[in-house]
């Protein structure tokens, strides 16, 4: 098991690993323990009582964090005519349809987001095992295969996130940076909390959200108060 450096140690002697913070302590914590040479992302795992296993208990959506990720995102539309000519006056970094297939089956991936008119989907369905695993497959549910393609890549400049339960029945995603004020930190960490209330699954039985843990790139993780993070 690699060593962890001495900032990282440093850090871990101010948490006490068993206590379960309130939000804004914890929001505190993870920008004190951001100690690298960048601007370390803040990121949430948030675990959940469901069996991803099942179509039924399913947790998965889209979320525009108040404050953004502090990282514009690339975005790609696979769109002809009319629909590529409003992506491209919408702020697409990427639009095209075949040409564009054909480069990605060839190995380039320069894009963060992928987006999609419904007509296209016959030919973005065919790189389905080049971006599925990626997380980058158009996908109506993300809001992602649309005809309104300038919304689309507006909401995805402005901040949109996807989440989405893997196989451990853990949501992971972005809240900002670490040199974001702490106040849009917490706006950002309570817009993704309030989603995932309410996307509980109607199958799901007893706890819900067991654990939430927020860190930065770098740092260790703090254990959330679930209780003080999901009050109203």
């Amino acid at each position: 098991m690699p060593k962890h450096g001495k900032k990282y140690q440093e850090t871990i002697k101010s948490l006490d690993r068993e206590k379960l913070y309130e939000p804004e302590e914890a929001i505190a914590l993870v920008k004190e323990g951001a100690k690298a040479n960048f601007d370390e992302t803040c990121e949430i795992a948030v675990k959940l009582g469901v069996d991803p296993r099942h179509a039924d208990q399913q947790v998965r959506g889209t979320v525009v964090l108040p404050h953004g990720t502090g990282k514009t995102k690339s975005v790609l539309v696979f769109a002809k005519g009319d629909k590529a000519k409003e992506a491209e006056e919408a702020g697409a970094d990427f639009v095209g349809a075949e040409e564009l297939a054909e480069k990605i089956q060839g190995g380039w991936m320069d894009f963060d987001v992928a987006v999609a008119t419904p007509d296209m989907m016959g030919t973005v369905g065919k790189l389905g095992r080049v971006l599925g695993p990626r997380g980058l497959m158009p996908n109506p549910k993300a809001g992602t295969v649309t005809m309104d393609v300038a919304k689309a890549i507006g909401e995805v400049k402005a901040g949109k996130i996807e989440y989405r339960v893997d196989k451990a029945g853990i949501i992971h995603a972005p809240i900002g940076k670490a040199s974001f004020d702490a106040g849009k930190l917490k706006e950002n960490f309570k817009a993704l909390i309030d989603v995932l209330v309410k996307a509980r699954p109607a199958a799901t039985k007893g706890i819900y959200m067991r654990s939430i843990t927020l860190s930065s790139t770098m740092g260790p993780g703090v254990k959330v108060s679930v209780q003080k993070a999901t009050a109203k």
